[in-house]
């Protein structure tokens, strides 16, 4: 028989991988959201944050302490730290622009090639690459197909987030205040919101998602230079699909991108790329807005 007419299968190891990625995908496309819901700041940069994400988990672990799980949150701090900063220095002073939204998105590209140079200086560009950590370094069976535990776990991370992120955000007096700003930010000033610190707040928790996102990759792919690019891509799509500004849009747009870059190859060559492509263009044909809109939804 014709290799080419048989029929296409989905197995539970292309829906377990296509949920990994979803899920790493998840913490760089909400953070990239939340950040735009808020701030208005489309952040071209949000790439290469998580790849300095899981360049610092590298770096930890091999030459300051053997603990990947410190290493973790050392990336992710790390480069929450890094996020804020650029919005304080850089971003901050464009945000009363009359062009203020053209003038982010250079500032934030410039330092994508700022970034991808430093990291190319200090680490070169051959690919690293990290074991999962001992405790996770196991094999779990599902319906007869076998996994690594860690694949599994940050699956498990990504469902996590959402929930405390959904809790953070409609829950607390922090989050009813990023609702607010992202709703009526001259209001919300008014009524003695000190809206800079806010934005570097939000700006902070967008930046750690992407590094954790890195961080948590590091173990399941290499980590190099080109980390960064495709990912962006990715998530820009994922924000399209689940709409700007929705963090469950992002969870469930992540998780449709993963799928589809899992199990688009079974049915058609280079489907990884194309389906999610064609996806997001029926979404914008279909629903402009995506298919899910606002700050907590």
């Amino acid at each position: 028989m014709d290799p080419s007419l048989t029929p296409a299968f989905v197995s539970v190891s292309d829906v377990v991988i296509g949920l990994s990625l979803g899920s790493r995908l998840f913490l760089i496309a909400v953070g990239l959201s939340l950040i735009f819901g808020v701030l208005g700041v489309l952040n071209f940069a949000h790439g290469a944050f998580y790849m300095i994400g899981a360049y610092v988990t590298l770096a930890v672990t091999n030459q300051v302490i053997d603990n990947f799980w410190l290493a973790v949150l050392a990336g992710a701090v790390a480069v929450g730290a890094i996020g804020a900063l650029i919005e304080i220095g850089t971003i901050r002073p464009l945000y009363e622009r009359a062009e203020g939204e053209l003038d982010q998105l250079i500032v934030t590209f410039g330092f994508v090639l700022v970034i991808h140079e430093a990291v190319r200086f200090v680490w070169g560009s051959q690919p690293y690459s990290i074991d999962a950590p001992a405790s996770l370094a196991f094999s779990v069976s599902v319906a007869g197909s076998t996994f690594s535990a860690y694949r599994l776990f940050v699956i498990g991370a990504a469902f996590v987030v959402m929930a405390g992120l959904w809790l953070f955000i409609t829950k607390t007096y922090f989050g009813a205040l990023v609702r607010g700003t992202s709703s009526d930010r001259e209001m919300a000033s008014m009524l003695g919101v000190d809206v800079p610190k806010l934005y570097t707040a939000v700006f902070f928790l967008g930046s750690f998602l992407a590094g954790l996102g890195g961080a948590l990759s590091a173990p399941l792919q290499s980590t190099s230079p080109a980390l960064g690019d495709q990912v962006i891509i990715d998530a820009f799509i994922i924000v399209v699909i689940g709409g700007l500004g929705s963090m469950f849009g992002a969870f469930v747009g992540a998780m449709l991108v993963g799928l589809m870059q899992a199990i688009g190859p079974q049915f058609i060559a280079a489907g990884h790329i194309a389906i999610p492509f064609l996806a997001m263009v029926i979404v914008l044909l279909l629903r402009p807005e995506g298919l899910f809109g606002g700050i907590g939804e």
